[in-house]
């Protein structure tokens, strides 16, 4: 197991309803809590898994886990107007802390650039209807998704740009909106993590958080043998400590500050209790 700090780590971003976790979550979140991670945020893409992540929240009340609900830019061409409705009901619900996975991703355009924009808005205004913050997501149309966000600076309760791989100037201008930023195991790849490395010498702690992405990006600077997961190929929140102690060597500070700053960063936004369980 890795180390771990008595200062309880909050795991912003899993993706819980992954089918990768469906023959043991309870194994899983076990591994978690006993590395620390007190609280989850588990991760919504369309209406199936946002309600997969509720329903999990429901049936784990031992475990403090939280959900976003949102529709993800490759499920756009299938969000009508009926799928965002069901959207804006659903992010009534109580465990629901965030907008979200929503954004821009013109990589692949599994859904239409056009109806991506759309269905981003929509929920840019649902999530300003309900103050909830908007969890975002973006590949390959940062300056698009920036000019649509900053329609919104002013009606937003913030956001987490998830799973942030970008550039010193790409965090700034998320930073100049009043968001915060989400690390990942990206942070500790060797082939494609430098970027990234070298922005985060100059945000401050205050203005982070930490997340693992999991079942993905599996932190690559650990050996397998250094892995406290019975399945090597995947990443799971017990690991979150790891990512922590790695940004406290860039930051030079401690596993325990990082943990600290960074759990109370997710604690403000997503209004989450001081204590998980």
């Amino acid at each position: 197991m890795p180390d771990t700090d008595p200062c309880k780590l909050i795991d912003a971003g899993v993706n819980l309803a992954s089918s990768r976790f469906d023959k043991d979550l309870p194994e899983v979140l076990q591994r978690a809590r006993q590395a620390g991670v007190s609280t989850i945020v588990a991760i919504g893409c369309d209406l199936k898994s946002s309600r997969r992540c509720m329903a999990i929240a429901a049936d784990h009340p031992g475990y403090a886990i939280a959900t976003t609900a949102g529709i993800h830019p490759h499920n756009a061409d299938s969000a009508d107007r009926q799928a965002l409705a069901q959207l804006r009901e659903m992010v009534q619900h109580p465990t629901v802390v965030a907008v979200g996975e929503t954004g821009l991703d013109f990589n692949r355009n599994f859904s239409s650039p056009e109806r991506q924009r759309s269905v981003f808005s929509a929920q840019l205004d649902i999530a300003a209807e309900c103050q909830k913050p908007v969890y975002l997501h973006q590949r390959d149309a940062f300056d698009e998704q920036m000019a649509i966000l900053k329609d919104y600076r002013q009606t937003i309760s913030g956001g987490l740009a998830h799973c942030f791989t970008g550039n010193l100037e790409q965090a700034r201008a998320y930073l100049d909106l009043g968001l915060y930023i989400g690390i990942t195991g990206w942070l500790c790849d060797p082939r494609r993590g430098q970027e990234l490395r070298d922005a985060l010498a100059y945000i401050p702690l205050e203005r982070l958080i930490l997340e693992t992405d999991a079942p993905y990006l599996l932190p690559r600077h650990l050996e397998k043998n250094q892995l406290a997961i019975p399945d090597k190929r995947r990443n799971e929140p017990v690991l979150l400590a790891e990512i922590a102690a790695y940004l406290g060597k860039i930051k030079g500070c401690s596993r325990r500050q990082v943990a600290g700053i960074t759990s109370e960063n997710a604690r403000m936004l997503f209004q989450l209790p001081t204590s998980g369980a």
